[in-house]
């Protein structure tokens, strides 16, 4: 049986959620109050048979990151699942720098695939643990905003941010 815990924090981009395992990792995330559409960002192979509410190691990452600070969430942990080019995508979001998002073109060259533009969407839509790993950094060729599971308008507002607050270094 696994457990995980949940909390949901206010940020100015709303509702701001975080499922964590019991070693402090992040498995899911997002912009909403509604537990559900957490969890159910998870396989159903993947997701944690009990889920308390509390407090997570993650959340004093968020209020940092809405602080200012925004490399906080550079250290938190995350738990994903999927197939090994899922796994290299997931980690090379994490190695985008804050204000100097990737197209979708330029994130496949990182991955060493440059004709799999679609495979790199699709890493960045299956992605669970958002705000942690900042799929919210890849744009459509173009600079467009593309999709984001949690609303073009925060995907906007975290771009905007990232932009205009230099990343503070520890």
């Amino acid at each position: 049986m696994t457990t995980a815990t949940i909390q949901t924090l206010d940020t100015p981009d709303g509702p701001f959620t975080i499922l964590a395992d019991d070693e402090g990792r992040v498995l899911a995330s997002g912009w909403t109050a509604a537990t559900g559409r957490i969890l159910e960002r998870l396989r159903a192979a993947d997701r944690p048979s009990t889920v308390r509410e509390g407090e997570t190691d993650a959340a004093a990452a968020v209020a940092a990151y809405y602080d200012g600070y925004l490399a906080a969430i550079d250290a938190i942990p995350v738990a994903q699942h999927g197939t090994t080019m899922q796994l290299t995508g997931w980690a090379a979001l994490r190695r985008i720098a804050p204000g100097e998002p990737l197209t979708y073109s330029e994130f496949a060259v990182q991955l060493g695939s440059p004709h799999a533009v679609r495979a790199a969407a699709s890493i960045c839509a299956r992605n669970a643990p958002a705000l942690f790993v900042p799929c919210h950094r890849v744009l459509r060729t173009g600079g467009a905003l593309g999709g984001f599971a949690w609303g073009l308008d925060v995907k906007r507002r975290l771009l905007d941010r990232e932009a205009g607050v230099p990343a503070l270094v520890a």
